[in-house]
């Protein structure tokens, strides 16, 4: 008899539980909050979203918050692109250290950069002034870019490195000046990774949040530090939620746009190897000076942020590293404490990511294309979306019934989580598709069932690349600041993030070297774990 053809097969049935499980995680701590944002947003009797757009002040924000991620792209651009020149076109001794060391500013916690950025003005005497690198539009948007060098050097680097150089040798030969070869092919070939960089980099800028608050003051003020505003000093949740769904608006169009240019980048044409030895003392003279003059400018920060640190009364010494112990009247748990519950949350976020994201990569693979690209789709948001939108969304989802979480600390690591799985995809889903069908062919020939080919020739393959995933997932975890502010209100709840950002806004120089000395060691935690991968990593997370 004739199968029926809608009838469910076991290889049905096996498609279905693989990407059911990523798809209700997916729906219950991101879809859901998120439509509950947009609901109390949109069916506000008040007309909260209509007032919002009708909003001077709110337009003002608005405005600023689009043309500050704008100039920090452009900037970020300028600075970035001659060290990618350099890493892309040159092989030299130490290439991965230094694309290591760009990465350490990007995986740092926001309000660790804030922190270093509050230390160099200090330092420097840079406290007021247009050029100030504390309260000012200028502190943003260099934090901004200090911040995302590594987006473009590692997206930009990584493609240009696998360009041929075949057009550029066959212009320069029929006699083509450099500069012309430059900008006619190479600039025009660039272009996907240029535009993929451009829009993540605009994304992060858009949507920053401990930067602003930090260093912004409260003259310079974004979407993202207003939905924190409305909701938890306000306690004005419809006008919070009428902010988060213009935001929510921008990034789900940037992430797509993103997707369509991931997509084009892996379609390209490109080969194995681009960079080689400099043909000439001159130009070997310039990218040393290129990888100097970068690496000493983003060092700048951290640097002066250790040496903060260390100062006391009567010098330097490691007194504020002690204090660390004691807890001050305004912190709910000593700065020791802190780190624990930090540590305590990125394991347990990292541990939820890791099963998730390895769930997740594996059902893209898998499944059909338009399911793939759903799912792709799906995990790539929350990295995007707003980190106070995604807190609040959670805050206010559960909040009541059998899933009130409000007082549980399971919510603080499910947050993270979100934020950390994007990572493990992105390491993973490329190995995946990476490996020979003919290898998982042959162990079905052989009687492998699905789930053997993915442990015994899955799983081995992809072991590197869902570690790195994991690691990136942990360091976010670690440090990160918006989310937590909403979800982690619990007062012994409280995480080294939000322990620097109330220590940061005290004053007192006691308590602000309390400060520094956790984003120091906050800091060597991300770097330490960021070399760690960084030598398992062939995948190009970022």
């Amino acid at each position: 008899m004739e199968r029926h053809r809608g009838q469910l097969t076991p290889q049905t049935l096996r498609r279905a539980g693989l990407v059911a499980g990523p798809t209700i995680f997916l729906a219950l701590f991101f879809i859901w909050p998120v439509a509950q944002l947009l609901w109390r947003g949109l069916s506000d009797g008040d007309g909260a979203l209509l007032n919002t757009f009708s909003s001077s002040s709110i337009r003002s924000v608005a405005w600023f918050t689009l043309w500050q991620a704008v100039a920090s792209t452009v900037l970020t651009l300028i600075v970035a692109l001659p060290l990618t020149a350099v890493i892309a076109n040159v092989t030299f001794r130490g290439r991965r250290l230094v694309q290591a060391l760009v990465t350490v500013p990007f995986v740092l916690p926001t309000v660790v950069v804030a922190g270093a950025f509050l230390a160099t003005g200090d330092r420097l005497g840079a406290t007021s002034g247009p050029f100030s690198l504390t309260k000012s539009v200028f502190a943003i948007l260099v934090a901004h870019v200090f911040f995302n060098v590594a987006v473009v050097v590692r997206t930009v680097g990584s493609y240009w490195g696998q360009l041929s150089r075949d057009d550029e040798h066959a212009a320069r030969t029929l006699g083509t000046p450099a500069w012309q070869t430059f900008f006619r092919i190479t600039l025009r070939r660039l272009r996907p990774s240029l535009l993929a960089a451009t829009s993540i980099v605009f994304l992060f800028t858009f949507t920053s949040f401990g930067v602003v608050l930090i260093l912004g003051g409260a003259r310079q003020r974004t979407i993202e530090t207003e939905v924190f505003r409305y909701a938890i000093s306000r306690t004005d949740f419809a006008t919070a939620a009428a902010l988060s769904i213009v935001q929510l608006i921008a990034v789900v169009a940037l992430v797509a746009l993103n997707l369509r240019l991931r997509s084009s980048l892996a379609q390209s044409d490109r080969l194995a190897e681009r960079a080689q030895p400099a043909p000439n003392t001159l130009t070997l003279g310039l990218s040393w000076m290129t990888i100097a003059a970068t690496i000493g400018l983003l060092s700048v920060p951290i640097i002066i942020l250790v040496e903060q640190s260390l100062q006391t009364g009567s010098g330097l010494g490691f007194d504020n590293y002690r204090s660390l112990a004691d807890r001050p009247p305004f912190l709910t748990v000593s700065p020791q404490r802190a780190l624990a519950n930090s540590l305590w949350f990125a394991v347990l976020a990292t541990a939820i990511a890791t099963v998730v994201g390895g769930w997740t990569s594996i059902a893209i693979v898998y499944s059909p294309t338009k399911i793939s690209r759903l799912l792709d789709l799906g995990y790539l948001l929350p990295l995007g979306t707003s980190a106070v939108t995604l807190g609040f969304g959670i805050l206010i989802t559960f909040d009541s019934g059998w899933l009130d979480l409000r007082q549980s600390w399971v919510i603080i690591p499910l947050a993270q989580a979100l934020i950390g799985i994007p990572f493990v995809t992105r390491a993973v889903v490329p190995v995946l598709r990476s490996i020979d069908p003919h290898l998982r062919e042959a162990a079905a020939s052989m009687g492998s069932s699905p789930a053997q080919i993915r442990r015994d020739i899955d799983f081995p393959i992809a072991r590197r690349a869902l570690v790195v995933g994991a690691g990136f997932a942990f360091a976010i975890s670690l440090g990160e600041f918006g989310a937590t502010s909403f979800v982690g209100r619990r007062p012994d709840f409280m995480t080294v993030p939000l322990a620097i950002g109330r220590l940061l806004s005290q004053p007192g120089q006691s308590i602000r070297g309390q400060a520094m000395a956790l984003s120091v060691i906050l800091m060597v935690i991300t770097t330490v774990v960021l070399l760690i991968v960084d030598r398992a990593d062939r995948s190009n997370v970022l």
